[in-house]
């Protein structure tokens, strides 16, 4: 069994190093990570970004399309009527941003239910967009030979208004697009949150898996003891069912990030290895 190799979450992790990702690239490194993922790495030039991360000697495995307007209280435009056009539109800067990276993932956002409306309401239409939406992507990231990321948000601690909020959800959604270049994003977090039974889960879901993310619950804090989660035997269990791609680590440290690391360590112990 091959170990598992983990992302850090720059969006979620180092902030002692403030908000510039070269900082934390460093901070990263430093803790012994070689790769990283960044939600939205937007607000900073794509190319001297890159020579940052290189310079570190680390790869950066994930990013997100953009949010959408903070204004309308937006959380990605997949799913959303009315917004195909600026969807398409945060897709091609997504792609500008994973070539100059050299990142082989982008995470295609659905969305939230429109304010005030009802899901069950809404949720055909809404369905129908994220499909339209999803063939166009497949397409444009096939051109760049990237793999786009479905992620259910779960909908009762995160995010009520989140459209795609369960495995079963995206699963069908990703059958109807039927496009080799779009998997499922597993996050232990939110699944955990919407239905638990995650052997079960993972095991059932896993082939559609592209990407896993981390964090314990009910908290969001390191995934240790800390919470519901026995992050030892569900390691254990991915290297079991023969998982070879990125765990990212989206959490939100309890104190400061690298002494929250004992985790991260004790895993590499058990398993023989240096910090890689």
């Amino acid at each position: 069994m091959a170990p598992l190799r983990f992302a850090a979450n720059l969006s979620w992790l180092f902030s002692e190093q403030g908000p510039a990702l070269s900082a934390r690239l460093e901070a990263a490194a430093r803790a012994g990570f070689r790769a990283v993922e960044v939600a939205w790495p937007y607000t900073e030039p794509a190319a001297p970004l890159a020579a940052a991360a290189r310079a570190a000697g680390l790869q950066l495995v994930l990013l997100n399309t953009p949010p959408g307007s903070a204004d309308l209280g937006e959380l990605g435009l997949g799913a959303v009527p009315g917004r195909q056009d600026a969807f398409r539109e945060g897709l091609e800067l997504a792609v500008a941003y994973a070539r100059e990276l050299g990142c082989p993932q982008v995470h295609l956002m659905a969305g939230r239910v429109p304010q005030g409306a009802e899901r069950a309401a809404v949720a055909k239409d809404m369905d129908a967009v994220f499909v339209e939406n999803l063939r166009h992507a497949a397409d444009v990231l096939a051109r760049e030979n990237l793999v786009g990321l479905l992620e259910p948000i779960n909908t009762r601690l995160t995010d009520p208004r989140y459209f795609l909020d369960t495995p079963e959800q995206a699963a069908t959604i990703l059958r109807r697009v039927d496009r080799p270049n779009l998997r499922l994003q597993l996050d232990v977090f939110h699944w955990q949150i919407m239905g638990g039974n995650l052997t079960a889960n993972i095991r059932t879901f896993l082939p559609l898996v592209g990407h896993v993310q981390v964090a314990q619950v009910p908290d969001r804090g390191e995934p240790d003891s800390l919470g519901e989660i026995n992050f030892p035997y569900l390691f254990q269990l991915l290297e079991e069912l023969g998982y070879v791609g990125f765990v990212g680590c989206e959490y939100r440290p309890r104190g400061d990030t690298q002494e929250g690391l004992s985790w991260l360590r004790a895993y590499w112990e058990s398993r023989g290895l240096a910090p890689a």
